[in-house]
């Protein structure tokens, strides 16, 4: 049975995407099998982030109105074989998207023996995000550490609570996380940001991960590598310790205080 992790927001360009590749490699190089697909359609990028744009023959929507099969269309990752990616189509309308469709697919998924399935939502409430949460087990909901970025995922968080399979259901919720992206423990200290226990507690989760500011995310994304695997970075060790604890491993925060001056830095202002 495959469990399946919306990766989540209610503002734009927080960092879902990043995300999402992330925590697919993460749980891959665990080996955990897993598919990652792109629910944005129109404005594809995940196969950008995961550098495989080129690969790119068949897409979600193809899958859904029969063009192809999903082996067809599932990109297997070039780095880690147990990962591949279901790219959405630059081309369609949104509404190519089908709640059957995607079920479907779904299902299709776990009958094939993934693990993890990872839905790269797009931002807001629109029909894309809601298809991408519907049949969730589990939602990753990322967080800038703003009043704007924290104020729209509260709406997420309603949506969520009512407007899912489980929901509907009457059963178990969909179990929610909190991933804050973007942080600057500097910035925080000087009022500029809000910190983690702040954003914790207007938004009432826990907290799975908290990814530092760094320029290595765009430099990765760029290059078409997912940053968890730019071993060394404080990014990368961000995220494997939020892959960690999506697993159920306990690792204490790091990244969210600003690291200890040296003697010299201290008496000569470095």
């Amino acid at each position: 049975m495959s469990e399946i992790i919306v990766v989540t927001s209610g503002k734009g360009g927080v960092g879902k995407t990043t995300t999402s590749a992330s925590l697919a490699c993460g749980l891959a190089r665990k080996g955990k099998k897993v598919a990652v697909i792109d629910f944005d359609i129109g404005l594809r990028n995940l196969d950008l982030v995961m550098g495989c744009e080129r690969r790119v023959v068949y897409d979600f929507v193809n899958v859904i109105q029969g063009d192809c099969t999903l082996k067809q269309a599932l990109i297997r990752d070039k780095r880690l074989e147990n990962l591949s990616v279901l790219a959405a189509s630059q081309t369609r309308d949104k509404d190519a998207l089908t709640s059957e469709g995607v079920k479907k697919v779904l299902d299709e998924l776990a009958a094939d023996g993934f693990d993890y399935v990872i839905c790269d939502s797009p931002a807001g409430i629109e029909k894309g995000a809601h298809l991408a949460m519907y049949y969730a087990d589990r939602a990753v909901v990322v967080v800038n550490p703003e009043v704007s970025s924290v104020r729209d995922s509260d709406r997420i968080l309603g949506l969520l609570a009512s407007k899912t399979a489980k929901a509907e259901a009457g059963g178990s919720r969909v179990q929610e996380h909190l991933l804050l992206t973007r942080y600057s423990p500097r910035r925080v200290a000087a009022g500029e940001m809000m910190s983690v226990e702040d954003v914790k507690e207007i938004l009432g989760l826990d907290v799975i991960g908290v990814i530092p500011e760094s320029p290595d995310v765009l430099s990765a994304s760029n290059a078409g590598t997912p940053v968890i695997l730019n071993d060394g970075s404080d990014v990368a060790a961000a995220y494997e310790d939020a892959v960690s604890r999506l697993l159920g491993e306990q690792r204490p925060l790091r990244f969210v205080t600003e690291p200890r001056k040296g003697f010299f830095a201290r008496m000569f202002g470095g």
